[in-house]
């Protein structure tokens, strides 16, 4: 396995590529899955990807994709090991052709949970200094709107929010983007709507969501796509496995797909 921080990639050869955080303002809404399978569609696009699990104290991406990590960010924030020593990989890692590389979270960790700003600096740092290594770095963030959560989403390029049609849900995202804007003034994330059991409902949560934000925050955030409610997520949960081995034919595969091509190619132009 290649270092993170090799020389023939170092930082003042290689321009990092880009930092999507992955956010929602409650749990439950699959944005764990969403992470995982938008990894997976980048590595198929021949990017070299890194998913991160900055879900800082209930971690659950190696379970969810059945690793068994031999480090994890809790590791390294402790100075016990590297961030190359964390790194998992998932269909061969990121050096093989639709494989991608993974660093666990620990969950359960309250030094990660209750990481002051000193450390979710210094995380930031790390996760940025990893991310010259690779074409695109995804966080998968807690949920909710803590303070270490929101400092990790103000650091990304780009900020990617799960939501569902559920009232609760567009409440907690609305609270999520409000506070990140307190911290970035600048920040306009994009939204997924997840979990759609037709098209015209999951317009709707975008519109109730887009015009909240329009008309208290000042702006509206772009629609990167919706996914609709497939059994095959369940199960691909169930069996550990990621959604692109358990159900390639799946239409929420197929949706995400069409996400991460916006995000490759069209976030570019969601604000000209």
């Amino acid at each position: 396995m290649k270092s993170l921080l090799s020389a023939n990639t170092a930082p003042e050869q290689r321009k990092a590529g880009p930092l999507l955080a992955i956010a929602s303002g409650k749990g439950g809404v699959g944005k764990t899955v969403i992470a995982g399978a938008l990894a997976s569609c980048f590595a198929a696009r021949g990017e070299r990807t890194l998913l991160v699990d900055g879900d800082l104290g209930m971690a659950n991406i190696d379970v969810q994709l059945g690793l068994h990590p031999r480090g994890d960010l809790a590791g390294v924030m402790a100075g016990q090991i590297s961030l190359a020593e964390a790194v998992s990989c998932v269909s061969g890692g990121a050096d093989m052709a639709g494989g991608f590389d993974v660093i666990a979270g620990r969950s359960g960790s309250a030094s990660l949970a209750g990481l002051d700003p000193a450390g979710a600096a210094r995380l930031s740092a790390g996760i940025a200094a990893a991310s010259m290594t690779y074409d695109r770095t995804l966080i998968d963030l807690a949920a909710g709107a803590d303070r270490a959560t929101i400092r990790l989403a103000a650091a990304a390029d780009d900020v990617l929010l799960v939501i569902s049609d559920e009232p609760t849900s567009l409440t907690d995202a609305y609270a999520f983007v409000k506070l990140l804007r307190l911290r970035d003034e600048g920040a306009a994330p994009f939204v997924l709507v997840n979990n759609a059991t037709d098209e015209a409902s999951a317009k709707m949560a975008y519109t109730s969501f887009s015009r909240t934000c329009e008309s208290f925050l000042g702006f509206i955030p772009p629609l990167a796509g919706i996914v609709r409610r497939d059994a095959s997520v369940g199960k691909a949960i169930r069996q550990q496995t990621a959604l692109n081995v358990s159900a390639p034919g799946s239409h929420a595969l197929a949706d995400i797909k069409a996400v991460a091509g916006f995000l490759a190619v069209g976030a570019e132009t969601a604000y000209a």
